[in-house]
């Protein structure tokens, strides 16, 4: 049996496994586990790469169940590049890649450190058909998938968790919480008609856009909190003014453009972040 729809051979099969990494969504969750590798002060290489394969093992096997789910099963999507046994022997080797790096981070990291990385495999694979199903667990998956990358990656490094690593989880668990509402509103007519229980049908677009923006804000003032407190250090202020620049024309956008620049705005804080925290030598030591 093909593992490719409409092909056949290693090339094929290939290219159609290819085109399940998406960049703009895999990205992030990379960058959070480097991140939590960077709060630590000291980086282990060799551990913090185990750390980022495990995150894209897991972000891969969300988006191959996705598939799966949304073609084979309900039947949403017009295409998909994998046969049903293509999909299956893909989600067997994400899930055999994942398992390898965490037996790796066990033997040579912490058991603190594997007990904050499997989530993510748990959150990606049950994402579809269960958890995108309620508005709470279809908004915070990929969120909270982030803010563990981030404390699985400072694990990895220091076998335990500071408060500036906690902050900076949950910053990230509020902000692309927020984003992932303005995400979900995209589909909103359609999750509408099959059912599908996204914020945006629950409350309505318009109210789902004053809940993202919201959350958006609130994440925002913490961080303000936090650097007036110097949990954060006061650079950080730069991050909230860069994202807020973008959120604020993202506001006056379509659902669709204003998710892209949402996105690119959690780029560019992340990377103020990382920036604010290198060059303050007391972050990450408490």
């Amino acid at each position: 049996m093909s593992l490719a729809r409409g092909a056949t051979g290693p090339t094929a099969s290939a290219r159609a496994y290819l085109s399940q990494v998406h960049p703009v969504f895999m990205l992030p969750p990379l960058a959070a586990s480097l991140f939590g590798a960077l709060l630590a002060g000291t980086v282990d290489g060799a551990l913090a790469t185990v750390h980022v394969l495990a995150i894209f093992a897991a972000v891969y096997t969300a988006h191959l169940k996705d598939g799966y789910v949304d073609f084979h099963v309900r039947g949403e999507d017009d295409d998909h590049p994998l046969t049903v046994r293509g999909c299956r022997v893909g989600l067997a080797g994400s899930t055999a890649v994942f398992a390898g790096c965490c037996l790796v981070l066990a033997l040579g990291a912490n058991l603190l450190a594997v007990a904050l990385t499997v989530p993510t495999w748990l959150i990606a694979y049950h994402h579809a058909p269960q958890l995108d199903m309620n508005p709470i667990t279809a908004t915070t998956g990929y969120p909270l998938g982030i803010a563990l990358a981030i404390l699985g990656g400072y694990a990895v490094q220091t076998a335990t968790l500071s408060p500036v690593v906690l902050a900076f989880a949950l910053v990230f668990l509020v902000l692309l919480s927020g984003i992932k509402v303005i995400d979900d509103a995209q589909d909103y007519e359609y999750d509408r008609s099959i059912a599908k229980r996204t914020v945006a049908v629950v409350v309505g677009p318009d109210r789902a856009h004053t809940v993202a923006y919201g959350l958006m804000v609130t994440a925002l003032l913490v961080v303000v909190a936090f650097a007036a407190v110097r949990v954060f250090p006061p650079t950080a202020v730069l991050a909230v003014l860069a994202f807020a620049a973008v959120a604020a024309v993202a506001r006056r956008a379509e659902p669709r453009l204003a998710t892209m620049l949402l996105i690119r705005g959690s780029y560019v804080f992340l990377a103020v972040l990382v920036a604010a925290v290198w060059f303050d030598p007391f972050v990450g030591l408490g």
